[in-house]
């Protein structure tokens, strides 16, 4: 992610981030420093992943959309994933 990029939050990530205690500077450490676990090229109207990464000990999964166009990052949600359907890194899904 390039310093001038936009990042542009989307109302359901906002209010999933609420009510996961998630804050935009834990979604930007994670676009900085995760990894992209999943991509999905055909997503419309742009391609997006699913980004992993780490508040502390607590594993954070980020759905951003890549508008290169516009020079935008736009996040769809954000969660902790659940232990249930997850492999232990968190990077695969298990079900």
């Amino acid at each position: 992610m390039k310093e001038s990029t936009n990042i542009i939050f989307r109302t359901h990530a906002i209010q999933r981030m609420f009510q996961r205690s998630i804050s935009e500077s834990d979604v930007r450490s994670i676009l900085m420093k995760g990894e992209t676990i999943e991509g999905y090229a055909d997503d419309t109207p742009y391609p997006s992943r699913l980004i992993l990464g780490w508040i502390g000990q607590r594993p954070i999964h980020v759905v951003a959309a890549d508008n290169m166009m516009d020079n935008e990052i736009i996040i769809i949600t954000v969660y902790e994933p659940d232990k249930e359907k997850w492999s232990d890194n968190f990077k695969r899904r298990t079900i």
